[in-house]
């Protein structure tokens, strides 16, 4: 499938894409002068000017040798995904939805992705195996969302981005289509007034963001949101908690806040996905739990995500136990303070 010509697809075609390339931007240390082992290098020149100028987010993208350090309950698919594929692309986990991987390529490649098995230049979907994908979905129709991901669905073109959503809104039962993708923070400049043509046609979409700082947050990515807005697309955000880069309540209600002034919910908070290599991004529960209670407490409702750990079983939300107690029909709340409580 050819792409379309414009200038985002030259500054995805000259991203940083080896560490010979690396070494010459950046001074990489002796931990990150390696080969990439289960995920590609990738790094659009965007975001690399943002990691020069906020290191923070470097161990996002980087390669270490921390990646060749695998413990025994990490997985190249720890959601157990090839379970649940139908078809090339479809993969059928929950009962009224699905994932449908139309991509293998992303913008930027985060060094703790859940899909480091199947990214990667070299690797693609075709479009008889998209129509693999329609035929699938129109045969089940207890499918009503679809969830349209990869890879990044952004860094298709335009017409084929447009084939598969048409194709998806040709299907009675489909009444919910996600995007998800982090093009809007790693390449801010896809999002052209032609792809908003497009999303316009097919409204409501919803679009979920990746974000990991509140640092991604320039104008450009914001006049990005803006447009995505425009086109009558609905904007959650989706986080994943990484040690030494966000773990942190004060970064993160900065972030949330951020967010919903450009209109884009916080939507959800990941605990790390159990890939293999990732343990040194990984934070334990006691930290997750302790960053909720000091987010509930300093943000409105509206900019506090919830906290899921994804699990081969399924997503399952990570919340505090402010019911304590139940006796004689009573029951004892607490609230984030945990030392207030009242009998209700």
């Amino acid at each position: 499938m050819k792409t379309e010509p414009g200038a985002w697809n030259i500054l995805i075609r000259n991203s940083i894409k080896t560490i010979d390339e690396l070494s010459k931007e950046i001074d990489l240390t002796d931990e990150e002068k390696i080969d990439a082992k289960n995920l590609p290098l990738r790094i659009t020149s965007y975001y690399l000017d943002l990691i020069n100028k906020y290191p923070v987010l470097r161990k996002a993208v980087v390669p270490t040798l921390n990646e060749f350090k695998v413990s025994d309950d990490e997985s190249v698919d720890p959601l157990a995904e090839d379970l649940y594929k139908m078809t090339p692309c479809i993969i059928h986990k929950y009962p009224n939805r699905v994932l449908f991987t139309v991509t293998n390529i992303c913008g930027t490649y985060c060094r703790y992705c859940t899909r480091s098995r199947m990214v990667g230049d070299n690797l693609n979907f075709t479009k008889s195996q998209w129509d693999e994908g329609f035929k699938y979905i129109s045969e089940h129709p207890e499918i009503v969302d679809v969830l349209i991901s990869g890879g990044d669905p952004l860094t298709l073109s335009d017409s084929n981005l447009d084939y598969i959503l048409s194709n998806l809104k040709k299907i009675p039962h489909v009444s919910i289509i996600r995007i998800g993708t982090k093009v809007p923070v790693v390449l801010p400049q896809r999002i052209t007034n032609d792809l908003i043509d497009v999303l316009k046609r097919y409204q409501p979409v919803y679009i979920n963001i990746h974000f990991t700082h509140e640092v991604e947050l320039t104008d450009e990515c914001k006049n990005a949101c803006k447009k995505l807005l425009s086109a009558g697309a609905i904007l959650g955000s989706q986080t994943v908690l990484l040690k030494g880069i966000n773990n942190d309540a004060e970064v993160l209600k900065n972030l949330f806040y951020e967010l919903l002034k450009i209109g884009c919910k916080p939507y959800y908070i990941y605990q790390m996905d159990r890939i293999a290599g990732g343990s040194h991004f990984r934070c334990d529960l006691d930290e997750m739990i302790e960053i909720m209670k000091k987010l509930i407490s300093y943000n409105t409702g509206m900019a506090i995500p919830e906290f899921i750990i994804d699990t081969e079983i399924g997503k399952i939300p990570l919340r505090l136990d402010y019911v304590v107690r139940n006796e004689n029909g009573k029951y004892t709340l607490t609230n984030f303070e945990k030392n207030k409580s009242i009998e209700y």
